[in-house]
């Protein structure tokens, strides 16, 4: 068993890492592989500061699992000590399923595969090396126990992942507008029925919290230049994929290489530990190392691109709220067939487009309650005298193409 460790997080000062299991956890190669993985993937190609990392995310993360769990404690919520461990290792071990760039490649690598099942996975495997002693954890994590409001804090709507996620990229990115009230949230947490909720005089701080993450979408993840490199990192991919299948000699990693060549199922994550094990060795230095490999690639295509994002010479991109003609993708597409010199089909990796969404807060599903000074419990779209909180609750969209910048398509588009 692992000694109890102190670090000095930028947020919350000094954070104990509890001895024993949840040491021996942060020691694993597997949790260690999350420093290596940024937070926003290639957000600091917009906000220089965002270089923070997984690691960061998880061990704050689960400092404030201890903290909310003492403030329940003291409102006199019986929490016993398993239980206790329990939690604090299911939010340790939340995302340690990421790959690479964290999201950007999700729907590249792992095509139809949520990072929440690798983590999953992740964590089955370290309960097999730890003889059972996640068992409790894992159901938690799967909201198999009992006592459902622990799986809220690792995965809600106000659980504990979204409250050091925005309170840390906050700080990293230098958007203020994110700024969490935290410690009143905190204390204003309470159990009820089994459920967690909110007491009635916190529904300002909840109100706060909505909307420094509605912000935080539009002004950090979905930032039009962020969805610009991070296109251009997925077509890389794309093209690397293509190459490799055709029997093209790509220089990378073994982990890179070993989910180049093909894709896998969920079923064979799930049953072929080889595949979770190479992923366990997959982290961002993979893709930056053979992205500076590939700018030399003989294939045009691919050095090009690597070439333009090293340079940071992204995609130019379009953000609209009305639909994408297909006519308009069609002749852009043609546009730069032409212009590039490349065969039609092969436009597809100098063009992306799709759709960005943003939803605060989701109605008709499992809801932010706030515990009335009456005893009752109400949504807090209800409860909010906000108007703004009920608008917060509608999925805005955009659209967006992006081509290289140094082509016009004014015409075509």
């Amino acid at each position: 068993m692992s000694k109890n460790k102190i670090i000095n997080d930028p947020l919350y000062g000094f954070v104990s890492i509890p001895s024993g299991l949840i040491s021996d956890l942060v020691s694993h190669p597997y949790f260690q592989r999350l420093r290596f993985i940024k937070q926003l993937g290639v957000s600091d190609f917009v906000y220089p500061g965002a270089v923070h990392t997984r690691f960061h995310h998880a061990l704050g993360a689960m400092h404030l699992m201890g903290r909310v769990l003492e403030s329940l404690r003291n409102k006199e919520i019986e929490i016993s000590e398993e239980e206790f461990e329990a939690s604090q290792i299911a939010i340790l071990l939340h995302d340690i399923g990421h790959g690479p760039l964290s999201h950007s490649l999700e729907e590249t690598l792992l095509p139809g595969i949520r990072h929440e099942s690798i983590s999953y996975q992740f964590m089955k495997a370290l309960n097999e090396t730890y003889h059972g002693a996640l068992d409790l954890a894992l159901k938690i994590f799967r909201n198999s126990y009992k006592r459902k409001f622990f799986h809220h804090l690792v995965s809600s709507q106000l659980d504990i992942d979204r409250m050091d996620y925005l309170t840390r990229d906050s700080f990293f990115t230098g958007v203020m507008e994110g700024t969490v009230g935290i410690d009143r949230i905190i204390a204003m947490l309470n159990v009820h029925d089994d459920q967690l909720v909110v007491e009635e005089k916190g529904i300002f701080s909840i109100e706060s919290f909505l909307h420094a993450r509605r912000l935080m979408y539009w002004q950090v993840y979905l930032h039009k230049t962020a969805v610009s490199a991070e296109r251009m990192v997925v077509n890389i991919i794309r093209r690397a994929q293509y190459l490799a299948g055709g029997g093209n000699k790509i220089n990378a990693s073994d982990a890179l290489l070993f989910f180049l060549k093909r894709k896998y199922s969920a079923s064979e994550f799930a049953q072929q530990p080889e595949i979770l094990e190479a992923f366990g060795q997959l982290d961002d230095n993979d893709i930056w190392g053979s992205v500076k490999l590939w700018r030399n690639h003989p294939d045009t295509i691919l050095s090009g691109l690597c070439n333009r994002l090293l340079q940071r010479e992204l995609f130019q991109i379009r953000l609209t709220t009305t639909p994408i003609k297909k006519a308009h993708i069609e002749k852009a597409l043609l546009e730069i067939h032409r212009s590039f010199g490349v065969l039609r089909n092969d436009a597809n990796y100098l063009f992306s487009h799709g759709t960005v969404t943003n939803e605060a807060y989701v109605t008709g599903g499992p809801s932010i309650n706030i515990l009335m000074k009456t005893g009752k419990v109400v949504d807090i779209a209800q409860a909010s005298d906000l108007p703004t909180i009920q608008a917060m609750s509608k999925i805005l969209k955009k659209n967006y193409l992006c081509w290289p910048k140094n082509l016009s398509l004014s015409n075509a588009l």
